[in-house]
């Protein structure tokens, strides 16, 4: 590219030069004010794409370019070809799914690890990515006032995933191997989830892909009369029944901001099921684990100490730009034992303990992106007070809203199955 945007190299010479730091400030900028003039006129846009399936197709060349374009050429497609198919969910007007989770803070610590581009598999890749993930686990650990197992020095640990579904998905083959380690790997058919129907379907998911048997997921229903929690005595008594059958229930999942109805299952009673069959605790709170950084919301997570695994989604109500889903293990080397492709390390407890981190064998792929810098940026440039302030705000919002539709004659409430009718 020269200085007006345009590529050079196109003689075939071999005079590419994929990452001129000159070349990168020029075009660097203009896509940063690319982005904000985005931003600025984000609500100018229907919020929901309105193409139809195969569009693109229709206004972008077969085969990919021989010879270079300019980057005036690239944006023109971009606003008149991308934009068009973009649902916008950053929009103040985006209502579905999540709130909108970009930020200046998050959006600078993405450009930073693009920047430096790392594959940090392991310690030695790049020892910054590793302890920056480390110590800011544990802060955001500290946050909500997670027991100190859940803590880097300790047992267990904090490591960040892509999303809840990775997470679920490692700690229930964590549990699997630890279940199958005691009652022999024959036993694999016998294994038994619970989860309640508003649980979110990842957790299905993640049972096929470790192999339990589709027969052997138990969806327990919530109980309508209180919020949609489940109730600890239907899941106890699914247990017993399974038990009679000589069946093993091996995890439990409960979850604290269901996705559908934003339910808070019983922490503390499914807790003490869980550890009376010794089975795995898992808590999902991707969604509303982050207003339990405020103290007035911190019940929500009472009963976490039971927990074997515990997950948020920063990505969600975080101001942390996707991906970045936290996850908290109370000992770690069940993970490591599930993940791990090192049979000498796997041998040996006393290499494990005292060696550095490699967070490859706390998750299903090997390479894994600088994710902890974007956290860390938004905790650092935003505060933790400030932080609590935007999450009570989005709930004062929220509970505005509920006044609005209480005075408004065209809907009703109906507060024993918590729906909203509109008349």
């Amino acid at each position: 590219m020269d200085g007006s945007g345009t590529s050079d190299g196109g003689d075939g010479g071999g005079s590419l030069r994929p990452m001129d730091a000159e070349q990168l400030r020029e075009c660097g900028h203009r896509m940063v004010d690319f982005i904000a003039d985005y931003y600025k006129s984000m609500e100018t846009f229907p919020v929901l794409s309105q193409v139809q399936p195969g569009y693109l197709k229709e206004l972008l060349p077969d085969s990919a370019p021989n010879r270079p374009d300019t980057l005036d050429a690239l944006f023109d497609d971009i606003r008149e070809k991308i934009i068009p198919g973009v649902t916008h969910w950053q929009s103040p007007s985006y209502f579905a799914y999540y709130p909108s989770n970009s930020s200046t803070a998050g959006f600078l610590g993405e450009m930073l690890s693009a920047a430096f581009n790392i594959v940090g598999f392991s310690w030695i890749t790049s020892p910054a990515a590793t302890e920056l993930e480390v110590i800011v686990l544990d802060w955001f650990a500290k946050m909500l006032k997670l027991p100190s197992q859940f803590l880097s020095d300790a047992p267990g640990g904090g490591v960040i995933q892509g999303t809840a579904s990775e997470a679920v998905l490692v700690v229930l083959l964590a549990a699997r191997d630890r279940t199958l380690k005691k009652h022999g790997k024959k036993s694999l058919e016998k294994l038994v989830v619970y989860a309640s129907d508003q649980t979110h379907s990842a957790l299905q998911k993640a049972c096929q892909v470790a192999g339990i048997f589709p027969e052997n997921f138990r969806v327990v229903k919530a109980d309508c009369s209180k919020n949609y929690a489940v109730a600890p005595e239907a899941v106890s008594e699914a247990i017993s029944v399974d038990l009679s059958s000589g069946l093993i229930p091996f995890f439990i999942c409960a979850t604290v901001g269901t996705t559908s109805s934003s339910a808070v299952d019983p922490l503390p009673e499914l807790g003490n099921i869980a550890q009376g069959h010794d089975m795995w605790f898992h808590i999902d709170a991707a969604y509303a684990g982050s207003a339990c950084m405020c103290p007035e919301y911190r019940h929500h997570l009472d009963g976490v100490e039971k927990a074997d695994s515990f997950n948020m989604n920063a990505h969600k109500w975080f101001l942390t730009n996707f991906d970045c889903s936290l996850l908290w293990v109370k000992d770690r080397s069940y993970l490591v034992e599930a993940l791990s492709t090192n049979p000498e390390f796997l041998k040996n407890k006393a290499s494990q303990a005292n060696s550095v981190v490699d967070f490859k064998d706390w998750q299903i792929p090997l390479g894994r992106r600088f994710r902890s810098l974007k956290l860390w940026m938004v905790l650092r440039l935003y505060g933790v007070e400030n932080l609590q302030s935007y999450i009570r705000k989005h709930i004062q919002l929220a509970e505005h809203f509920e006044q609005l539709v209480l005075s408004d004659s065209r809907f009703e409430v109906k507060e024993e199955m918590n729906q909203l009718i509109y008349i």
